[in-house]
C-alpha cells in the first residue's frame, strides 16, 4: 500500500514539475529572425531563405566572422538559395533545386559557394566535395553601416537580377539569369500557327515582339487581329503603340483617340495617360 502511495506521490510531483516547466517557457523574439525573399526572373523563381543576425555593436568581418573561413552566410541554419528552374548563376548553369549558400569573406575578395548541403546547421560540417559552384566576387564598401544582415534582389530586369548581401559596411553581389527568350519564341511560333488563335495569344505575341524590338510589322498584324475581335482601350493602345513605332501615325492617332475615350469612360487613369502620350508622340513628328 505504501509503495503504491509513493508511486502516486512521485507521479504527481513529476506532472506538477512538468506543468511548471511548461508554464515557465517564455516566447521572445529570435536573436536572428528567419526571413524569406523571392523574385521572379525570366520564367523562373529564385528564393532565399536565411536568418538575420544584428551587429549589436560588434565588429563582424575579420573578427566575429573571421576572414578566410567558410561561413554559413547569416545565422542558424545554412542560408538556402532555391531555384525553380535551371538558371545561370554568375554566368554558369545551375539546375533547379535547393542549395546551401556558403561564403568565404575576405577584405578584398569573397568566395561564393553553392552546395548540395541545403539543410545543415551552420558551416561546421561543410564538405567541399558537395560544392556545385564556386566563384569569387569583389566586395563593395557601404556608405552607411547595415545593422541587420540583409539579402535582397537588386538590379533586376525581365531576365536577370543580382543577389545582394549587405552587412556592416560590406556589400557583395552575384547575378542570376533565366533567359527564357528561346522558349517564349518557340511557344509564340507554335500557338500563333494553331487552327484557332485567341485574342489573348495574339496580344501576348504582339507585346513580346514590341518589347524585344522584333519584327514590328508582324506585331502590328497580330495586334490588328486583336482589335478586330475585341475593341477595348487596352487593345487600341496595343496596336497604337506598335503603329507609332513603325511611323504609322494615322493608325496610331486613330487608335489613341478611340482608346482615350473608352479609358475616360472607364476612369482608368493609367490608360488615359498612355493614350495621351501616344497622341503627343505622333503630333510631335
Amino acid at each position: 500500500m505504501k509503495t503504491n502511495l509513493l508511486k502516486i506521490a512521485s507521479l504527481s510531483l513529476l506532472l506538477s514539475t512538468a506543468a511548471l516547466t511548461t508554464q515557465a517557457q517564455i516566447q521572445v523574439p529570435q536573436a536572428s529572425p528567419a526571413a524569406t525573399i523571392s523574385q521572379t526572373i525570366g520564367l523562373a523563381k529564385a528564393t532565399v531563405e536565411y536568418s538575420r543576425p544584428a551587429l549589436k555593436g560588434r565588429k563582424m568581418f575579420g573578427a566575429q566572422v573571421p576572414y578566410g573561413k567558410v561561413w554559413r552566410t547569416g545565422a542558424n541554419k545554412i542560408t538556402n538559395l532555391i531555384l525553380s528552374e535551371e538558371m545561370l548563376v554568375n554566368g554558369q548553369k545551375v539546375a533547379a533545386g535547393a542549395y546551401g549558400l556558403f561564403t568565404i569573406p575576405n577584405a578584398n575578395e569573397w568566395t561564393i559557394i553553392l552546395s548540395k548541403d541545403a539543410n545543415v546547421w551552420g558551416a561546421y560540417t561543410y564538405n567541399p566535395a558537395n560544392d556545385v559552384l564556386k566563384f569569387s566576387v569583389k566586395p563593395q564598401k557601404l556608405a552607411k553601416a547595415e545593422e541587420f544582415f540583409t539579402i535582397e534582389f537588386t538590379d533586376f530586369n525581365a531576365s536577370e537580377a543580382n543577389v545582394a548581401i549587405r552587412w556592416e559596411n560590406t556589400l557583395v553581389k552575384f547575378s542570376l539569369k533565366n533567359d527564357a527568350d528561346a522558349k517564349i519564341m518557340a511557344e509564340i511560333k507554335e500557338k500563333t500557327a494553331a487552327a484557332e488563335v485567341s485574342p489573348a495569344t495574339y496580344s501576348a505575341a504582339a507585346n513580346y515582339y514590341y518589347d524585344t524590338n522584333r519584327d514590328l510589322k508582324q506585331a502590328l498584324e497580330w495586334a490588328s487581329k486583336v482589335v478586330e475581335k475585341d475593341q477595348k482601350y487596352w487593345t487600341y493602345y496595343l496596336r497604337g503603340k506598335i503603329a507609332a513605332q513603325l511611323g504609322q501615325c494615322d493608325v496610331a492617332v486613330s487608335d489613341a483617340q478611340k482608346g482615350l475615350q473608352l479609358a475616360k469612360e472607364a476612369n482608368d487613369d493609367a490608360y488615359i495617360l498612355n493614350h495621351q502620350k501616344l497622341l503627343k508622340q505622333c503630333n510631335s513628328k
